[in-house]
């Protein structure tokens, strides 16, 4: 089986790159700087799911986003999570959080309303993220 983007995933994110394992995703939401990673792998639901060189690598892309997102954004924390409770496909959340974000200091799902990105800052930020990641 290939791999294919859950379709919520797709409908929620813009695309920014791939990374040697990882899709990167923007998430459509201004109000948080806010990254997906996809492990290119079909049928991964879970961490545990990937087999040691994947598990490593994504581990690798974790802490390379996190380390662009930090510089990029000077957050006072970020929050990395996989849950997958609404959307099964295996998805990794790096999320820089402020301490006058609309979440804070409370976890930012099901929080106020998305704020789409509008138009020039969505290209802004996509450029941002792949110029740190170095993804063409």
């Amino acid at each position: 089986m290939t791999f294919a983007l859950h379709p919520q995933l797709a409908a929620d994110t813009f695309p920014v790159g791939d990374l040697a394992l990882s899709a990167v995703l923007l998430m459509n939401d201004d109000r948080f700087p806010w990254v997906i990673l996809v492990p290119r792998r079909a049928n991964m639901r879970d961490l545990i799911d990937l087999d040691e060189a994947d598990a490593g690598a994504c581990s690798g892309e974790i802490r390379l986003v996190s380390r662009a997102m930090k510089e990029l954004f000077k957050p006072h924390k970020l929050n990395v999570a996989a849950l997958g409770n609404m959307v099964p496909q295996l998805h990794i959340h790096i999320i820089a959080r402020f301490a006058e974000d609309a979440a804070w200091p409370r976890p930012v799902w099901g929080v106020g309303e998305i704020r789409p990105y509008p138009e020039p800052l969505r290209a802004e930020r996509i450029e941002m993220l792949r110029a740190a990641l170095k993804i063409a």
